[in-house]
């Protein structure tokens, strides 16, 4: 069951990836309508996506939801900052870092 939990938390990581790169698109202009919504990394960014969606399936299947689900899907909730500081030089605050450190208790407490 291990190894599907890993794909499950891979799977919570890729998605808070494609998150920030559709932020980082969202960034930039865009000559027209359909180049807003048709260049590459929003197209790149909604492949990861799908893939996350499908791997989170195949994960669900061999693991207890109840049991895994508010630790594993809690990771979004930092990885997805730590990806916009490494990707889009955002600074987090000491507000966040507090909430990092809540999130992360509240992991611990909950398999606790």
């Amino acid at each position: 069951m291990i190894k599907y939990v890993a794909v499950w938390i891979f799977s919570v990581l890729i998605a808070s990836f494609a998150q920030v790169l559709l932020k980082k698109a969202a960034n930039r202009t865009y000559s027209g309508l359909l180049g807003q919504y048709l260049n590459p990394i929003v197209v790149v960014s909604y492949g990861i996506m799908l893939v996350s969606t499908m791997l989170t399936t195949f994960a669900l299947h061999y693991v207890p939801y109840s049991s895994y689900s508010p630790a594993i899907e809690s990771i979004s909730y930092i990885s997805a900052p730590l990806f916009g500081v490494l990707m889009l030089r955002e600074k987090i605050s000491r507000r966040q870092m507090l909430g990092f450190a809540v999130i992360l208790l509240g992991i611990v407490i909950f398999k606790i």
